[in-house]
């Protein structure tokens, strides 16, 4: 790795570690393009000791790469969940758990064979958060270089996976406080959950990588970022899917 791209790995891993976002990059160390990017992202976490716990990704729509390692450390299945501040801002997703890994091959992966690998389906919730001052203006390759935004994993209950795989939409309800507070009609943005998923398999296997078993993998969000507050009891129903109740709490 370069020194400017070392110099960008321990920012990023320095504001993850403090929870203090900051300006852009430094001229002279922000990465030209993804394989830059996707460099500084597998170095913030050696930085950070940390390991690769799950996967998000999307279908992209240009030549940029929408894939990005969650943190393991970040990866939540029981609440509370900490949090930094009084809000917290996630999206609603569905998670794929693997059975067993899909390691890198000279040959392309059939959907058929994603599809066979799946353990199971789980609702989600992706915390989002820039290491990045919201009133700053980045390039996609910085936003790659900082996980696309990625806070951390809520895994909730697993659903049928049938129903999961063709669920592009459903009413999506929040409450709190004994009261419902939001209705949402949420959509998939790559139409199927799992469409996102078959690329992503291929993109690592393009670089040599495995999709290892256990990691859970979101595919996108059905609802943008939703804002809920931290100290309540929130449950989302998920239209048929199911429901996923969780807390957040405030660690300072």
């Amino acid at each position: 790795m370069s020194d400017s791209l070392s110099v960008a790995a321990r920012l990023l891993s320095d504001r993850r570690r403090s929870g203090q976002p900051g300006s852009r990059l430094p001229p002279d160390c922000r990465p030209a393009d993804a394989d830059s990017a996707l460099e500084i992202q597998e170095a913030v976490i050696a930085r950070l000791g940390e390991r690769i716990g799950g996967w998000k990704c999307g279908l992209p729509g240009t030549e940029q790469p929408i894939a990005a390692p969650i943190h393991a450390g970040d990866c939540h299945t029981d609440s509370p969940v900490p949090v930094r501040g009084n809000s917290v801002q996630v999206e609603p997703e569905l998670a794929f758990v693997l059975a067993h890994d899909l390691p890198a091959r000279s040959v392309p992966y059939r959907e058929a064979e994603v599809d066979a690998a799946i353990a199971s389906i789980h609702l989600a919730l992706e915390r989002v958060g820039s290491r990045y001052l919201p009133a700053e203006e980045t390039t996609f390759p910085e936003r790659l270089a900082d996980g696309l935004s990625n806070e951390g994993l809520v895994i909730g209950p697993a659903v049928g996976m049938t129903l999961a795989r063709r669920t592009a939409t459903f009413p999506l309800q929040v409450a709190w406080g004994g009261k419902p507070r939001l209705a949402l009609n949420a959509r998939h943005p790559a139409g199927l959950p799992q469409a996102p998923l078959y690329w992503l398999v291929e993109f690592l296997r393009s670089r040599g990588r495995t999709v290892r078993a256990g990691q859970p993998i979101i595919t996108g969000s059905y609802a943008g970022v939703v804002t809920l507050p931290v100290a309540e009891t929130l449950t989302l129903r998920f239209g048929e899917l199911g429901v996923l109740t969780v807390r957040f709490e405030s660690a300072q």
